[in-house]
């Protein structure tokens, strides 16, 4: 099927002239009435460009009846359009296309809406009765033409839409259902029955006679191990809400159902995935405010660790651009075990410091102009800590400047836990800037 146009009037070189474009896709046709020309011509004449109650009511039946059929035929995407006098777009199953055009130009031209009525009632389908309460069998050829997966799928999807669980399974040639009803579903539409119009409970309280079919045993889980069960009773209980995991992510569930958490987490507790295109050429590798992109992105991912855990404002690590030179030596170590990146320390160095007694707990002690290392942050995967992760970065760090650990400065204010690694390692006390 080639694209074409339908003129419906005389003068097709007229601007407000109306068309009927055709447009063949591989499971439809699109056959849209274009008014934009015709519209724009009555309201600069002062009438009014709304369509006829009756005429959009016809329309959005044959519109929803022929996108059911679309899907029962097996197409699995959506279908979007705009709205208004406009434009009238009619998806249409490819045996459809004249029907469909010709149910158009009688309503726009004669204001007979009897063909999109009689279009909607050949492409109707048996939804209400596919999904009434009771186990039955559908069997292909009698009930349904599709095949029987592809009939399934479409049922699950319409039986959703009513609130129903489907409880279904295809067969060669044919499908069984069970539709019923969950509590909570019921509750939803009761509670807001306008957001449900002419929704009906059929489901509550019906009861298969004796002689329903019995749906055989085909292997694989057991069969209707749920029929006839009693609900599950649901009661209301003050919960914690609004509290934060330990990563630094909210508990709440999220509307991306967690897998952003759920990355998040797993880097927090076993370390940042390496990337396959850096190589390793030992365990720790130091990082330059001029070193490659990738390195600097690796920190900076790492950088997140903290930064979320501990609710910091900026990440410790910022260099993304181009490669410089920074005049305080700005730097980054990162500890790599077992293809992720167990353990962070950024640093730069620094003149000013002061001593702080850790025995006494004094923090002011003599002064100091030496250039030393200062430890802005240290991060550690929360699987690998208390195993003496941030000694080996401390002490990476003082190798590297060619002094002693106990020379390294550390940057104020010094967390809990980076105090507990600063005792642990500098027992006598630490320099601070």
């Amino acid at each position: 099927m080639t694209e074409r146009t339908i003129y419906l009037d005389p003068d097709r070189h007229d601007p407000s002239s109306r068309r009927i474009n055709v447009r063949a896709h591989r499971w439809y046709a699109t056959v849209e009435l274009d008014r934009d020309g015709y519209v724009d011509a009555l309201t600069r004449r002062g009438d009014s460009p709304d369509l006829p109650t009756a005429y959009t009511e016809a329309v959005t039946r044959a519109q929803n009846t022929s996108i059911d059929r679309i899907w029962y035929d097996g197409y699995p995407g959506s279908f979007s359009w705009g709205s208004g006098p406009c434009w009238i777009t009619l998806p249409a199953p490819l045996t459809q296309v004249r029907a469909a055009i010709e149910a158009l130009r009688s309503a726009e031209l004669d204001h007979d809406y009897s063909e999109l009525h009689a279009l909607a009632e050949r492409l109707a389908l048996p939804v209400e009765e596919w999904i009434a309460p009771g186990e039955r069998e559908l069997v292909r050829g009698i009930d349904f033409s599709v095949p029987p997966s592809v009939f399934l799928r479409f049922l699950r999807a319409k039986a959703k839409r009513h609130g129903v669980r489907l409880n279904g399974r295809a067969t060669p040639d044919s499908v069984w259902v069970r539709p019923t009803l969950p509590l909570a579903e019921k509750q939803k539409r009761e509670l807001s029955p306008e957001q449900h119009p002419g929704w009906v409970d059929r489901w509550t309280g019906y009861v298969e006679p004796e002689d329903a079919p019995y749906r055989p045993w085909v292997g694989g889980r057991g069969q209707n191990l749920s029929h006839r069960a009693t609900p599950v009773q649901f009661q209301l209980v003050q919960t914690p809400s609004g509290s934060k995991c330990p990563c630094g992510m909210t508990l709440r569930a999220p509307e991306d159902g967690g897998n952003e958490h759920a990355a998040h987490h797993a880097m927090w507790a076993i370390g940042v995935r390496a990337p396959k295109n850096l190589d390793w050429w030992g365990d720790l590798a130091v990082v330059t405010t001029e070193s490659p992109i990738a390195w600097r992105k690796l920190t900076y991912q790492v950088g997140r660790m903290p930064q979320r855990e501990n609710g910091y404002d900026a990440n410790s690590w910022s260099h993304l651009r181009e490669p410089e030179q920074t005049p305080d030596n700005v730097r980054a170590y990162l500890l790599h075990a077992n293809g992720y990146v167990i353990g962070y320390l950024a640093t730069h160095d620094v003149r000013r410091h002061h001593f702080w007694d850790l025995l006494d707990e004094s923090e002011n002690g003599d002064q100091d102009d030496t250039l030393r290392p200062c430890i802005d942050l240290i991060w550690v995967a929360d699987s690998h800590r208390r195993k003496g992760v941030g000694a080996t970065l401390v002490q990476a760090l003082a190798n590297d400047s060619g002094c002693e650990i106990t020379d390294v400065s550390w940057s104020t204010p010094v967390s809990n836990a980076g105090l507990r690694l600063a005792r642990r390692i500098s027992p006598g006390g630490i320099w601070i800037s």
